[in-house]
């Protein structure tokens, strides 16, 4: 269960990554979760060229034991 943040922007950057992304690429958790959603909604734009400047999100959730877990994903948020 998710407390915190209510919601994830992600962004993205424009220009094409074929699908599945090829473990040659080095992909970031962004182009990943874009990719899987695309796959699932193609209203979503397909994963794009690498962005050049990535940030954390922090996420604060209840775990399997219902005790509060705070915990830092990095590179999730396209912000150049």
């Amino acid at each position: 269960w998710i407390v915190a943040p209510p919601g994830y922007q992600a962004f993205y950057c424009h220009g094409d990554c074929p699908f599945p992304l090829a473990d040659h690429l080095n992909s970031t958790n962004h182009a990943i979760v874009q990719t899987l959603v695309n796959s699932v909604n193609s209203n979503i734009p397909k994963a794009c060229c690498v962005p050049t400047e990535l940030s954390p999100i922090s996420m604060l959730y209840l775990d399997e034991y219902d005790k509060v877990v705070l915990k830092n994903y990095q590179d999730m948020v396209v912000e150049g």
